[in-house]
C-alpha cells in the first residue's frame, strides 16, 4: 500500500513537471521596476531564448522548469540602463592617452603628462580631461612649457567637454596653424598677438589630421574596454553621439562574431562621406547595433565659451560664442533629413543655437507624425523659446553637466540667462519625454550619477543645500524613465526594451539599494550588483 501511494505520488510530480513550460531564468523574491506603462511592480518573471516570457509574482515558480533560478533576497531590479549620450569608443580610447581629469592645476596637468612620456616609444602625445575651470587660476593654459619639455614631438590635450585644444608648437608647425590662419567656426587663442597652442572647436580638426590614427587593434581594445566599464556600471545600451562609417562598420563586424555584446545605438557623424554612404544604403539594425540617425554639431560648449548664446558671455564682453554649422545649414539639413529614415540629432548648448535648431525643427518637421527628432544637451534655453519644444522634439540631456558646471556657470551666463539653463523639469513639461545621459568621458561612467545629478541637483558634499536651481529637479520616477523607456523610445527602441514587459530583450540591472525609495544621503553609494543582458550575466560582483 505504502509503496502504491509513493507510486501515486512520483506519477503526480511527473505530471506537474510535465505541465511546467522550460525556460532558461528565472527571477523571484525581487523587488521589480518594470517601468512598462502603469510603472507596475513585479517579484519574479521569466526569460526564454533572451526574453522575457512572463513578469508577475512567485507563482512562476511554479509554472515553469528553469535552467538558472535567483533568488534575489528582496534586492531591486530595473530594466537596463541606458546612457542616452555618450563617447564610447573615446572612453575606451582615453584608456590609451594620459588621463587629465580631476587636475587641480595645470602644472599637476604637466606632471602627469611628463609621467605618460617617461620611457615611451611616442609618435605623439595625446591627452584629455583638463578643465581650467577647476583650477585656481582659471585662465585657459599656455603652451610655453610644452614647448621646452617637447619640442620634437606633437603634443595633443583635449579639454575635459572635447570642444578645445592645448597644443605644443610641434603640433601647430605640422598642422601649418600659425598668427595669420584663419579658419570659421572656432577660435585660435592668441596673447599679444601670440599663439598660445589653444584651439577651440573648428581649428581642431587641424591637429586632429596630423596625429597617429588609432590602429584597428587599438580600437577593437578601446570598445571592449569601453563595454567592459559601461557593464560594471549598469549600461546595457549606449547612444553614441557621433561616430564615422568605418567605426561603425568595426562595432557591427565585432558583434556579429560575438566579440563586443554591448547595444549600440550610432549617430552618424556629420561627413559629406558619412551622409552620402548612409543616405544611399538606408538605416543598419540588427538585434545590438541601430544606425538610423545623424549627430550635428550646432555650436560648441560653455565652459571654453564656445556655446553659440545670443548676447554676449557675462565674462567675456562682445564674445557670442560659435556656430559650428552655420544657420542656413542646419535648416538645410532639417528639411533634407525630414524626407528620410533617419532622425537628427543635434548638439545645441547655446540659447541662440538652441532656438536656431528648434525653428528648423519645427519648419522641417510640420508633416512628420512621429520623428522623434532630438537636441543633444539643449542646455541653455531662452525662457520665450521653450514652447518650442514639443512631442516631436527630444531633449536629451546629461544631469551630471549641471552639478559639474553649477560652481561657473552663473559667471558665463548672468543671473537671467541661468533660469533657462539645465530646464529639465520644463523641458519635460513640453516634450512629455526627457532622454538621460552623461556624455562620457566628458563625465563619469554612472547612471547612479546621473539619477542623482536630476532629482537632487548637488554635488557630493550636498551643495547647493536644497540643489542647483532646485524648481527643475526631475521626480525619481521620471529620471528612472528617463534612463530606461524614455532612452528607448527616442533611439525608436522601446518596442524592444527600456522596460521589463513581456516580448522585450531580457535587458536588467540588480542594485544593492532602492534608487526610488533610498535616503537621500544614501544615494551616491549605490552599487552595480549585476547587470544581464538577454538574460546573461555580463557583470556581476555576487552572482554568479
Amino acid at each position: 500500500m505504502i509503496k502504491s501511494y509513493y507510486a501515486f505520488g512520483l506519477i503526480i510530480i511527473f505530471l506537474m513537471n510535465s505541465c511546467q513550460k522550460n525556460v532558461d531564468l528565472i527571477v523571484h523574491n525581487a523587488s521589480v521596476y518594470t517601468m512598462g506603462e502603469n510603472i507596475g511592480r513585479a517579484t519574479a518573471f521569466a526569460v526564454k531564448d533572451g526574453r522575457f516570457v512572463e513578469i508577475g509574482g512567485e507563482e512562476i515558480l511554479k509554472k515553469y522548469n528553469s535552467k538558472k533560478t535567483l533568488n534575489l533576497q528582496e534586492l531591486p531590479v530595473y530594466p537596463g540602463f541606458i546612457d542616452s549620450h555618450c563617447h564610447f569608443l573615446n572612453l575606451g580610447l582615453s584608456i590609451q592617452q594620459v588621463e587629465l581629469r580631476g587636475t587641480t592645476s595645470f602644472e599637476e596637468v604637466i606632471e602627469k603628462v611628463k609621467v605618460f612620456a617617461n620611457d615611451k616609444n611616442l609618435k605623439a602625445i595625446v591627452g584629455r580631461g583638463w578643465d581650467q575651470n577647476d583650477w585656481k587660476i582659471n585662465d585657459f593654459p599656455n603652451k610655453t612649457i610644452l614647448d621646452k619639455l617637447f619640442p620634437d614631438i606633437p603634443v595633443s590635450l583635449r579639454r575635459i567637454d572635447g570642444h578645445a585644444l592645448l597644443v605644443n608648437q610641434k603640433a601647430l608647425d605640422l598642422a601649418g596653424i600659425d598668427e595669420n590662419t584663419k579658419i570659421v567656426g572656432g577660435k585660435i587663442i592668441k596673447e599679444n598677438g601670440k599663439l598660445t597652442g589653444v584651439l577651440v572647436d573648428s581649428p581642431m580638426k587641424l591637429v586632429s589630421a596630423i596625429l597617429p590614427d588609432p590602429s584597428i587593434e587599438d580600437k577593437v581594445k578601446a570598445l571592449k574596454d569601453a563595454a567592459k566599464i559601461g557593464f560594471e556600471n549598469g549600461l546595457t545600451t549606449v547612444s553614441v553621439a557621433g561616430l564615422d562609417k568605418d567605426d561603425i562598420y568595426l562595432i557591427d563586424s565585432l558583434q556579429r562574431r560575438g566579440e563586443l555584446e554591448m547595444r549600440v545605438y550610432a549617430m552618424i557623424s556629420n561627413s559629406k562621406e558619412n551622409m552620402q554612404h548612409f543616405l544611399s544604403t538606408g538605416p543598419l539594425i540588427t538585434d545590438k547595433l541601430s544606425v538610423r540617425s545623424f549627430k550635428i554639431y550646432a555650436d560648441g560648449a560653455l565652459g571654453s565659451r564656445g556655446a553659440a548664446l545670443k548676447s554676449s558671455y557675462s565674462d567675456l564682453k562682445s564674445h557670442k560664442g560659435t556656430f559650428l554649422t552655420s544657420k542656413d545649414s542646419i535648416e538645410k539639413l532639417a528639411y533634407r533629413l525630414a524626407t528620410t529614415p533617419f532622425q537628427m540629432n543635434t548638439h545645441a548648448i547655446g540659447d541662440d543655437a538652441n532656438k536656431v535648431v528648434l525653428d528648423a525643427y519645427n519648419k522641417a518637421l510640420v508633416f512628420s507624425e512621429d520623428p522623434r527628432w532630438r537636441i543633444e544637451h539643449a542646455q541653455i534655453i531662452d525662457t520665450a523659446d521653450l514652447k518650442l519644444f514639443n512631442r516631436k522634439i527630444i531633449p536629451s540631456v546629461q544631469p551630471t553637466h549641471a552639478t559639474s558646471d553649477m560652481y561657473w556657470a552663473k559667471d558665463r551666463l548672468g543671473s537671467s540667462r541661468l533660469i533657462g539653463a539645465y530646464a529639465y523639469k520644463e523641458l519635460l513639461k513640453q516634450s512629455g519625454r526627457i532622454a538621460l545621459g552623461t556624455d562620457f568621458p566628458v563625465e563619469k561612467v554612472s547612471p547612479i550619477e546621473t539619477f542623482y545629478s536630476a532629482v537632487i541637483r548637488e554635488d557630493h558634499n550636498s551643495f547647493p543645500e536644497g540643489g542647483f536651481l532646485p524648481d527643475n529637479k526631475l521626480s525619481r520616477i521620471e529620471a528612472l524613465k528617463g534612463m530606461t523607456i524614455w532612452g528607448a523610445f527616442a533611439n525608436f527602441e522601446d518596442d524592444q526594451k527600456g522596460s521589463i514587459e513581456v516580448g522585450k530583450v531580457a535587458d536588467f540591472v540588480i542594485l544593492d539599494r532602492d534608487i526610488i525609495d533610498e535616503l537621500e544621503k544614501n544615494l551616491l553609494k549605490t552599487r552595480i550588483v549585476a547587470t544581464i543582458l538577454d538574460g546573461n550575466i555580463v557583470y556581476s560582483n555576487r552572482i554568479n
